[in-house]
């Protein structure tokens, strides 16, 4: 399981290596406060999308995260970023998470096609057995989102993160194994290449 920078290219989103490269492209499309509703520590305004991007990088730089910015292929735009986190190199398992998209590419085949390149690299190339995925209980939107890809609803952890407004978050965790790839991978695919479904 070699973790290093890595580009992933899929038909409609490209995702590319994080760096402070990014901010002025994502702090224009992503200081909407609907974006950061569910996240325990909202990007505000520019120098917050930098101190993100840092950490991003600083958790890179530790070995535990490779983080993405997601650029639309069509047009060369920066519309959001991801991150693999949480990365357990003797353990074969990585989270996907830290997924913020722009309002308006949400609810667009963006998100779908970066979680299916992520999924793939992680267990095609990284070879895991494991990806997690967590979010907060009351975000009904990414708990159906994790559902209908694939993931498999293990638990909740009570009162597992302060947010910024104080609010204790109980963390609803989600995972997707090594065998239960191929048939996610597939039903993924399916969505893909037939915009009806």
């Amino acid at each position: 399981m070699l973790v290093e920078p890595v580009t992933l290219e899929g038909r409609s989103v490209r995702l590319e290596p994080l760096t402070l490269a990014h901010v002025e492209a994502l702090s224009g499309v992503g200081l909407d406060a609907e974006i950061w509703r569910w996240s325990p520590f909202p990007v505000r305004d520019p120098g917050e999308m930098r101190d993100y991007v840092a950490a991003a990088q600083a958790a890179q730089a530790a070995g535990t995260a490779l983080p993405f910015a997601t650029i639309l292929r069509e047009t060369g735009e920066v519309i959001g970023s991801t991150r693999f986190g949480n990365i357990d190199v003797p353990n074969l398992r990585a989270e996907i998470g830290w997924t913020w998209l722009g309002v308006r590419h949400q609810r667009t085949a963006a998100n779908t096609e970066a979680k299916y390149l992520m999924l793939r690299h992680a267990f095609e190339t990284w070879r895991c057995i494991r990806v997690e995925f967590k979010t907060d209980s009351l975000n009904a939107k990414s708990r159906a989102a994790i559902q209908r890809i694939g993931g498999v609803e293990e638990g909740t952890l009570r009162n597992h993160m302060t947010t910024a407004t104080g609010r204790y978050r109980h963390s609803v965790y989600y995972s997707i194994l090594d065998t239960e790839w191929p048939a996610v991978r597939e039903r993924i695919e399916g969505w893909m290449h037939d915009p009806r479904r």
